[in-house]
């Protein structure tokens, strides 16, 4: 994480570049990290519930139609596909993301037969396999990871298919199950979910466990990170089945591209995309005056009490709190208001609290977004009009700004979890003398701290301003890993040498790809021949499907002048620095974690 007035120093002209292309699955050797994939789809389902994110998939999802939805439907699993070589491996995959399934794989007739299609493949020779380990979500509901299994053998000609669907995620989806599946209510459902913007895309009957789904597409402007929904109703209901497949298959008229809204309402959709910006305030607002924090957790409060508490109108709380349930973050019970997981979320005392991020979202970055037509027109970043100086310097000559802004950062630290468990990391632990990981421009150090609690035999050196590793000091205290950990104040010049594994979080997106460049030449100067680079950072789609990375890519542009980038574009800047990108595998979040090393040598 940069922080404010690190800079990188002496830009380095751009060399030759090779070109490389990496799917979001593959590794270094053309094996696959179907584990990363696993664990960040069970993360996935343990944090989420039918109610919190039914709003992220069909935006502008209004009171009583969530409502509906939701007195139907429950989230039942986020489904992947997996190429493991045999079922042996599958399940010591499943082994060690936790997740164990408690009953024999079935055959997937619809994936199978849906992969045949796309890839002009006899079916037959397709084996396709359904496992559903069971996750519990953060309210002990039951759950799962819905995994099909395609079966590719070392040296099977299947591996351009699975190099495919790794790279297009065509079967990646999240499902929900009909609670009372009957034809006319499934008409009705299929019906509400086209009127929001979900257009058809499939499905079929699966007699091994009688069980009907029912695919759609959801709208690009989606957030939840997933590009198709499913509708999964028990039993055998092939005559809703028809009418959905015959509604996938209709042609649109020549010329009218497919944007997943209805197209008989353009100004309904357009004016809930405008009142976009009343969300955020509503948000913010809500995190101004504490009504989170006058909430206990899992606990409903009288609204007349709620306002005695935040000193505001009884009136204009209950208009605030009505629109606040509209969006997801309270439940209403007559007089009487809960907070759902999204609106605890809010609560300053929340574990990776998400209060920083509303106020920052809601202030300094609000304004900046007001002026995002003048960064289109002239190409100057909107921030740097608007404030006389840039994000960085402007935040550093005002501590309670900069702090703020630390704490937003520290909000979405929830996409490192997985990071740990990289196997550079465990390499590195195993070291006979103990390996060394290097943050460069580390913020308040909670990636290291999480790297140096779950693995005791590492060292850690972390590279910041001196503002920041004061709280970096602190943050290492407070996680037991103090004495295992060394400072170096400095700028991206003075990348420490001798490390195993360096890593840069959420550093390059803040600048241009001149200033990449000198970044990362500075980190391979640094790096011994054996040593592994780790990026966090979120990924542009290469094929244009909604992804919180292309949302980032303006608020880069608007506030810091930085980007966001393709895989391919990183791998370009690597290759610049003399450092090859081995391969790139999501974290929560819609981030991904890169991993780059200097080419082998003859």
């Amino acid at each position: 994480m940069t922080t404010p007035a690190m800079t990188a120093t002496a830009a380095v002209a751009p060399a030759a570049v090779v070109p490389a292309i990496v799917g979001p699955a593959t590794g270094s050797d053309g094996g696959t990290d179907d584990s990363a994939c696993l664990r960040v789809a069970a993360d996935f389902v343990r944090r989420h519930d039918t109610a919190t994110l039914l709003p992220l998939l069909l935006p502008g999802l209004d009171g009583p139609q969530l409502h509906a939805l939701t007195r139907h439907l429950s989230f039942a699993h986020a489904a992947l596909l997996v190429f493991p070589p045999d079922p042996a491996t599958l399940r010591a995959e499943l082994a060690a993301c936790g997740l164990s399934a408690d009953t024999p794989p079935l055959p997937s007739s619809v994936v199978r037969d849906r992969l045949a299609a796309r890839h002009r493949r006899d079916a037959a020779g397709l084996d396709v396999s359904i496992l559903r380990p069971v996750v519990r979500g953060a309210d002990g509901t039951r759950r799962a990871v819905e995994v099909f299994a395609l079966t590719v053998p070392p040296g099977s000609d299947l591996w351009d298919v699975a190099e495919h669907e790794r790279i297009h995620q065509h079967e990646a989806h999240l499902a929900f199950e009909v609670l009372r599946p009957e034809p006319l209510l499934l008409r009705g459902l299929c019906a509400l979910l086209a009127d929001r913007g979900a257009v058809p895309d499939g499905g079929g009957y699966n007699p091994h466990e009688n069980g009907t789904v029912l695919y759609f597409t959801v709208p690009a402007a989606s957030l939840a990170g997933y590009r198709r929904v499913e509708l999964y109703a028990p039993g055998d209901h092939r005559d809703v089945l028809a009418g959905h497949l015959a509604d996938g298959s209709a042609v649109r008229p020549a010329g009218r591209p497919s944007t997943g809204a209805p197209t008989d309402q353009p100004a309904e959709t357009l004016l809930r995309l405008l009142t976009g910006a009343w969300a955020t305030q509503a948000l913010a607002a809500c995190a101004r005056l504490r009504l989170p924090d006058a909430v206990p957790p899992g606990e409903s409060v009288d609204r007349a009490a709620l306002a005695h508490r935040t000193g505001t109108d009884p009136r204009a709380l209950a208009t605030l709190l009505r629109y606040l349930a509209m969006l997801g973050v309270v439940t209403a019970e007559g007089e009487r208001v809960r907070l759902t997981e999204v609106g605890a979320l809010l609560r300053e005392d929340a574990p990776a609290s998400m209060r920083p991020l509303a106020l920052m979202y809601g202030g300094p970055f609000y304004r900046s977004f007001g002026a995002l037509d003048h960064t289109v027109r002239t190409g100057e970043t909107a921030f740097d009009h608007l404030f006389g100086e840039n994000h960085f310097d402007h935040f550093a000559r005002d501590p309670e700004l900069a702090d703020l802004f630390d704490r937003s950062m520290a909000a979405s630290t929830r996409m490192f979890d997985p990071v740990p468990g990289h196997p550079a990391l465990v390499a590195a632990a195993a070291r006979p003398d103990g390996g060394t990981v290097v943050d460069v421009a580390g913020g308040n150090g909670e990636l290291l701290a999480r790297v140096l609690t779950a693995h005791p035999g590492l060292r850690g050196v972390l590279l910041e301003r001196p503002h920041a590793v004061e709280a970096a000091r602190r943050t290492m205290a407070e996680a037991g890993c103090a004495d295992r950990c060394s400072y170096r104040v400095g700028d991206f010049a003075d990348v420490p040498a001798e490390g195993d594994v360096y890593l840069l979080s959420r550093v390059l997106h803040d600048w241009d790809d001149d200033r990449c460049r000198a970044i990362l030449r500075h980190c391979e100067r640094a790096m011994p021949a054996h040593a592994d680079l780790l990026i966090v950072e979120r990924l542009l789609p290469a094929d244009g499907s909604a992804s919180l990375a292309t949302a980032w890519d303006v608020h880069m542009m608007c506030n810091v002048g930085g980007r966001e980038r393709r895989a391919d574009h990183y791998a370009d800047l690597l290759a610049a620095a003399g450092l090859d990108l081995l391969a790139h595998t999501p974290l929560p979040l819609d981030a991904a974690l890169l991993h780059a090393r200097r080419p082998a040598r003859p």
